[in-house]
């Protein structure tokens, strides 16, 4: 099941033919989204196929170890704290460490996503990063929430 879902959304599985398939550690990426998260992306992502597009999950769950090396990796590049939060949330309030969210590519997809994915309850969040979608279930019904202009005016990851 899992190495079907992967395929739809585009990623290539990492398990050798000998392997079991369908094992959470062929994309583990994706393995670890939250199962309603993971069952949106995969209704958009045949829509989007039946549309031309091909929908890839860039990066979807991180573990804390991950995640902080890409905080210190951010710090480095911006050169402070500040900007870098900019960019890359903290390991303890990532949404990618929960299994909450998902950045997709390539920009064709990312552009499909903006359109319709309110449809599925795939919202982007955050103004800066057209790449970065989460699950907004009331988003069907209602349209996606605002946009914060970036992860450091998110009030859920102070």
């Amino acid at each position: 099941m899992i190495a079907a879902i992967a395929a739809a959304l585009g990623y290539q599985s990492l398990a050798s033919s000998s392997s079991t398939a369908g094992s959470t550690t062929d994309v583990p990426g994706v393995a670890n989204l939250d199962p309603d998260l993971l069952g949106a992306l995969r209704e958009a992502a045949t829509d989007a196929a039946d549309d031309g597009v091909k929908l890839v999950v860039d990066s979807g769950w991180r573990s804390p170890a991950y995640q902080a090396r890409l905080l210190r990796q951010a710090v480095s590049k911006y050169g402070s704290e500040e900007e870098a939060a900019r960019w890359v949330a903290a390991p303890k309030t990532s949404a990618h460490v929960s299994g909450n969210a998902v950045d997709i590519g390539p920009s064709a997809a990312a552009a499909w996503l903006s359109k319709r994915g309110a449809e599925y309850g795939l919202c982007q969040i955050y103004g800066n990063e057209p790449w970065h979608y989460a699950l907004r279930p009331e988003a069907v019904d209602h349209g996606c929430p605002p946009m914060y202009a970036d992860p450091s005016q998110d009030p859920r990851l102070q």
